[in-house]
């Protein structure tokens, strides 16, 4: 086979792949290329070494071999493909049943190397985990958060109302973003909540304030500084931060704005990521005493183990076992006491 001519045939970026599949297909054809090896022999298992190699997380190196696979899979299926090999067989194979023969070994190779037993990726389990890994926040540490940007300028009311409103209601960035002032007050059964119209996975859902609806105060601040009565909640500032944007925060901005508020976790100087907001909901949230299918339903999870993921590994207090058994221990304190 002419490995130029199947190159040029043969794309392995799907022309409709969303932005996610097109970067780790594209990665993936870097590095195939740097190995000079053609697309119809993929070695998912030098990849993976490769990746792990380079500092990649186990999770990230799984997502990665998963949408690799999964086009070769699509490629091995496609009838377009088997005629593409048809075209360049070998110049040795002359007879049609050698031409089927090489067309079929070459596609029986290509669903072997999507094969996931091929290039599983095993990661090393660790039942505690050290908070340094995904940070959660003390009680102490959130308050100094949303201490850092001040009440006194425009830019410091609306930071502490984005930094508040994550902490006391656990949604995502994407969710904070796309918050329009109606969705800040929903009423469901008598409980004040925030609403959010279109989570992830499109489901809609209401968040209970609950002891925390003290954060209305502060982003009802800010909307009245900024003259906000309606559209979204939260919207960039002009350079120098007096005049407002008139579309939405981004998903970049809220990070950055973190990014501006440094706190002191462990005698250094840390950056805290929105995502880290949310996991400190769910770890404050339970530690409280409060209940995981409720703080499932608030986070818009489908699995509670993927809740349970955003707690985290449980305060010694809360994994304190209750008295499970008794034993008279009268006989051993007698004979304590006679120095026996």
């Amino acid at each position: 086979m002419t490995r130029e001519i199947v190159k040029r045939e043969v794309n392995l970026i799907p022309a409709d792949a969303d932005k996610h599949t097109r970067y780790r297909l594209g990665k993936f054809e870097r590095w195939r290329n740097a190995q000079d090896a053609p697309w119809y022999e993929p070695d998912l298992a030098a990849y993976r070494d490769y990746m792990l190699a380079e500092g990649y997380a186990t999770s990230t190196v799984r997502a990665h071999l998963s949408t690799v696979r999964a086009q070769y899979q699509r490629i091995a299926r496609s009838n377009m493909v088997r005629d593409i090999l048809y075209r360049n067989v070998p110049s040795d194979c002359q007879a049609p049943a050698d031409q089927k023969a090489w067309v079929d070994e070459t596609i029986t190779r290509l669903r072997n190397a999507a094969d996931p037993a091929n290039s599983s990726v095993k990661a090393k389990k660790s039942q505690d985990k050290p908070d340094a890994d995904q940070l959660r926040l003390t009680r102490e540490q959130a308050e100094a958060l949303m201490q850092r940007p001040g009440l006194d300028t425009l830019k410091g009311l609306r930071d502490t109302a984005v930094i508040a409103l994550m902490l006391c209601t656990g949604i995502r960035e994407a969710e904070l973003s796309a918050l329009d002032v109606p969705d800040l007050r929903q009423h469901r059964e008598g409980d004040l909540a925030l609403q959010v119209r279109e989570g992830k996975g499109c489901k809609q859902r209401v968040i209970p304030y609950g002891e925390l609806s003290w954060v209305l105060v502060i982003v009802e601040s800010w909307l009245r500084a900024a003259g906000i009565e309606g559209g979204p909640v939260f919207r960039g500032l002009y350079k120098g931060g007096y005049k407002l944007r008139p579309g939405r925060l981004s998903v970049r901005a809220i990070g950055y704005i973190l990014a501006d508020y440094p706190i002191a976790i462990a005698g250094e100087l840390t950056t805290v990521k929105p995502h880290d907001l949310r996991r400190t909901y769910a770890r404050r949230f339970y530690n409280s005493k409060g209940d995981l299918a409720a703080l499932q339903q608030n986070l818009g999870h489908e699995d509670p183990r993927t809740t349970m993921g955003y707690i985290g590994d449980l305060e010694p207090e809360r994994r304190r076992p209750p008295a499970l058994y008794s034993f008279n221990l009268n006989g051993l304190l007698k004979q304590a006491e006679m120095g026996l």
